[in-house]
């Protein structure tokens, strides 16, 4: 069982940034994957970034690369997503999620899931 909590969100600029950050809970973390996800109204949920135990991020959407960066604090049970140069398209709930399968990850179909913070970006 693993528990998420993002934070972090909020209304910004188009350029403009912000950190996401999410907190885990719960046992065996090193053993899961950990992943950003967005939904835009109207639109499915997507997979953003991914990142394992250790390393640097191992997945990245097109729509964001060389923008936003997943990162990982192991020893404060952190995962967080850089956000810089925004865009009012990158504006969505998103969502920490977690999975021991890096398939499910990239797939959205992760077993645990935060509850969401909204980023809004103004034009």
């Amino acid at each position: 069982q693993v528990q998420l909590q993002e934070s972090g969100g909020g209304l910004v600029q188009a350029g403009g940034s912000l950190r996401l950050s999410c907190a885990a809970a719960g046992r065996n973390l090193d053993q899961y994957f950990m992943g950003w996800f967005r939904q835009a109204p109207g639109k499915e949920r997507e997979a953003v970034a991914a990142i394992g135990w250790s390393g640097p991020g191992i997945y990245y959407v097109d729509s964001i690369k060389g923008r936003f960066t997943i990162s990982r604090d192991n020893a404060k049970s952190m995962v967080y997503l850089d956000m810089n140069t925004l865009k009012p398209e990158d504006t969505a709930v998103y969502y920490c999620a977690a999975d021991t399968h890096y398939g499910k990850v990239v797939s959205s179909n992760c077993d645990y899931w935060g509850q969401g913070v909204q980023v809004t970006v103004s034009s």
